[in-house]
């Protein structure tokens, strides 16, 4: 791949169009697992592959920690996105991504924070 090229570029597209419906819909100031609800919804209606609170070991030295990583979404099986329903994006929640793209192999996350008055996406590759 080319240093021009987009990885996952139509995908990436699908679920931004899909957080922006939704953001469009409901708006600001609901938690988070609305938009999750929401964003479930959107996914069937588009026969979307999904795996919604996909668990991943997380694995130290030689043995594996007793938690699981949660992440919020795995979309094609390849693109993590994080939900967020936050005033202002952090950037503890770009290391978070990044941590959970290091666990799950993936090399595409996409962070969505629908707690401001305009959705917030950022593109997180690895």
């Amino acid at each position: 791949m080319g240093l021009t090229e987009i990885i996952y570029k139509e995908e990436s597209y699908l679920i931004n169009g899909i957080c922006m419906e939704i953001h469009r819909n409901l708006g600001s100031g609901f938690l988070e697992v609305v938009y999750k609800d929401a964003l479930e919804y959107e996914f069937i209606a588009a026969n979307i592959f999904y795996d919604r609170e996909k668990e991943y070991q997380v694995r130290y030295k030689d043995i594996v920690l007793p938690h699981l990583f949660k992440a919020d979404f795995v979309v094609f099986g390849k693109i993590i996105l994080e939900v967020k329903a936050t005033s202002m994006m952090n950037p503890l929640f770009t290391a978070q991504t990044i941590n959970y793209l290091k666990i799950s192999g993936n090399k595409l996350g996409i962070l969505a924070n629908f707690g401001e008055n305009s959705l917030v996406t950022k593109r997180i590759v690895l």
